[in-house]
């Protein structure tokens, strides 16, 4: 399939512009930026007049409800398919992979991205796909309600850490004031994101956290979550995005791994990888994942011993 790299606001505008009948797919394990991106996008598309429908494998988890306040699926007949912050068809989910050959356009900011759609527009140097989104939109002067802007602000929010990451630029800022200005509630959005927690998730942090694994005088860490700890603290397993922080916060820890057993298969893991100085797409590459500078992930099989000795194995060729 033969594919074109977009390289302007005005190309993807022009798409934007001529398409109806749309439906926009996310990634599995769904996170504030691809739901704002995806969200966002919808509801201008119908605020044009448009038909659009927002996807997901897994569904929207509940702490995320408000940025889809408003939304109801949509019937037609399908025209038009477009993925936001999706690198890889992989990451689609199983509900999704009829789509793999399908995507005519790809809106994206991982520089990892596979540049597996009809259309691709990808900005590595952007902090979130909802940047890529706010930037289209106000380059060709759309109105952005407030649903559209609670949804891009929330997808920056979480994909900078609260504008505390290395990925975190100040257009993100820039963008973040201007959304603001809108009328988003980023009180309510960044306590709700980043500070409220389920009493199941405190006593479940406290366990890890008494469990975690150094290794190479303090600068590897490891936090496994298995199942176990997701049924005896009973976790929605949207939770778990959170943990992959928590190593991080150790001083002297350069290289932040967080483990998370999969439910479908126990002999696989999620592995959410954070640095402080290292290229943490190159070492989740090694294992066929990838992602941001300073944070990626990636998919390893084997016991939890077994993952960790893969991962300390590749680690020491980046201390």
């Amino acid at each position: 399939m033969d594919n074109i790299r977009l390289t302007s606001y005005d190309e993807v505008a022009e798409i934007l512009k001529t398409i109806d009948n749309v439906t926009i797919l996310t990634h599995k394990s769904p996170d504030g930026d691809c739901i704002g991106a995806g969200m966002g996008l919808c509801f201008y598309l119908r605020s044009l007049g448009k038909k659009a429908n927002v996807l997901n494998s897994d569904g929207f988890p509940e702490r995320f409800d408000f940025m889809t306040e408003g939304y109801e699926p949509q019937d037609f007949e399908e025209q038009f398919v477009i993925s936001v912050d999706i690198s890889d068809t992989t990451l689609l989910g199983d509900e999704l992979e009829s789509y793999s050959d399908k995507i005519d356009l790809c809106i994206d900011h991982h520089g990892s991205n596979r540049f597996y759609a009809k259309k691709t527009y990808v900005d590595p140097e952007a902090s979130a796909a909802c940047l890529i989104i706010f930037e289209i939109l106000e380059h060709i002067g759309a109105e952005i309600s407030l649903p559209i802007a609670t949804n891009l602000y929330t997808g920056l929010a979480t994909d900078t850490g609260c504008f505390k990451f290395q990925n975190t630029t100040p257009e993100a800022h820039i963008a973040a004031a201007k959304l603001m200005r809108l009328g988003v509630d980023f009180e309510h959005i960044n306590r709700k994101m980043f500070d409220i927690k389920s009493r199941g998730r405190v006593m479940c942090e406290q366990r890890l956290i008494n469990d975690m694994r150094f290794f190479e005088d303090g600068q590897v860490a490891f936090l496994t979550v298995l199942n176990q700890h997701i049924n005896e603290f009973q976790l929605d397993r949207s939770e778990l995005d959170a943990f992959a922080n928590i190593p991080l916060t150790i001083e002297g820890v350069r290289f932040a791994y967080t483990l998370k057993q999969q439910e479908e298969n126990p002999e696989e893991f999620k592995v959410s990888l954070r640095t402080t100085d290292a290229d943490a797409a190159a070492i989740c590459g090694e294992f066929g994942g990838g992602g941001h500078l300073r944070a990626s992930g990636c998919t390893i099989e084997g016991k939890a011993r077994e993952v960790m000795a893969k991962i300390l194995d590749v680690t020491r060729k980046y201390l």
